[in-house]
This record gives structure tokens, sequence and C-alpha cells, in this order.
């Protein structure tokens, strides 16, 4: 079921999971890679990145859609708020039902979340700082932040607190949807709490850098 689609809903509580993709390992997987989509874009925006993070395919991969749907289109993560401070009233409920999208995936597969490794790019890099970092969330091996920013939500809280995930920013010198600022701001933050941060700026605009993915193909092999 190797380029499938899924709704889960078997979970307890009936609690509604997240709408996913997911990509199977080559063999018995010796981790995962989740990956979460930027506004207005669905979980089928970055499967192709999968394999050129992980072309040996060691990793499950999973790719989830946002939940919401708001102007002008796609699945969304949560409603503007503001640069930096997401709106609480989506942005809480979504992480809740991706918290719980993670723990099943991890129970139904058995891959902890010491041996996932959570990535995004804009609204999705956001809620991978808030899936990997918040407090009471498990670690994650390894965060990747393209074009994001951490989180400021009231009554949200990230713990950083070591031991630290490491992370990896890239963030684009001419980004007008979210500027680089929100990228070094985060580097210097998490480095100053004692994470091992990988940074990159590149000369472009809101957009992933493919050169960038090179060297977060090696960066991931060594994450797990």
């Amino acid at each position: 079921m190797d380029t499938a689609t899924y709704r889960s809903d078997a979970v307890t509580n009936d609690l509604d999971l997240l709408t996913y993709r997911r990509r199977e390992a080559a063999n018995e997987p010796e981790g995962a890679l989740v990956l979460l989509h930027g506004r207005g874009a669905d979980e089928n925006d970055l499967f192709p990145l999968l394999d050129l993070l992980d072309p040996e395919r060691r990793l499950l991969g999973v790719t989830l859609r946002g939940p919401l749907s708001l102007p002008p289109g796609g699945a969304h993560w949560y409603a503007l708020g503001g640069l930096g401070t997401p709106d609480r009233d989506t942005f809480v409920p979504t992480f809740e039902r991706a918290s719980h999208t993670l723990e099943a995936l991890s129970s139904e597969t058995g891959i902890a979340p010491e041996r996932t490794v959570l990535g995004g790019f804009s609204q999705g890099s956001v809620m991978s700082y808030a899936l990997g970092l918040a407090r009471g969330r498990p670690r994650p091996a390894g965060i990747i932040a393209l074009s994001g920013f951490l989180p400021t939500v009231e009554g949200f809280e990230l713990d950083l607190a070591p031991p630290l995930p490491p992370v990896a920013i890239g963030h684009g010198t001419y980004d007008p949807v979210i500027g680089v600022d929100w990228g070094r701001q985060a580097k210097e933050i998490l480095e100053q709490a004692g994470a091992d941060v990988l940074y990159r700026e590149y000369p472009l605009p809101h957009t992933i850098d493919p050169g960038f993915l090179q060297t977060l193909a090696q960066w991931l092999r060594d994450r797990v």
C-alpha cells in the first residue's frame, strides 16, 4: 500500500485522526519520517520529498494533511493570527489531533517517537516545532523546519529544557511571507537552549531549496 491515502479513526476516545499518506520502507523500517505541508497544500505536496530525503527507503514515510479548509483553498493547520502567533482556537485543536495521529501511527507501526523525525514547510514547519517541542510531548529523533517560526500561542507551551532533539532549519533570505529573521530567531533560541542546530539560508523566496535537501538527506541518515 505504497501510495495509499488513509483516514483512520481507530483510536480510543473516538478521537478523529488526520488524513495521511504513507510510503513504506524497503525493508523493516529503521525509523519514520513525518512531513507536514504548508498553507493551502495537502498531504501530496511534500510526498516526493520522502524519496529525496530517504532515497534508500530506510524509513517509513508519512505525510499528514492539515484538518482545516480555509480561503484561498487547500488544507491548513491553523488560521492566521499573525507572524509568530497562530490563531489559538484553530492551532490548539489541530495540535491535539496531530498528536493523537502520531501516537496512533507509533502504536500501529511499533516505531517509537525517538526514532521518528518530524519536518515541514511554512505552517507545517510551525506544527513540527510544536509537535517536537511541546511540553508533555515525547522528543523526536529530529526536527526539520523549513521557512517557519517557533509558535507563541496562549495556553500552549514549548518545553526548551534539555535534552533537545537536533534541529535542521532552512530559510530563504528573500522570503516575503515569513521573513528570514524568523528562522534566525529560532536558531538563536534553540542554540541558547542547548540544541544542536543545522542552519542554512539561501537566496530564494518562500520555497524549499533543492540543494539543501541533499544536505538534509545526510543529516537524516545521522539522526535515525
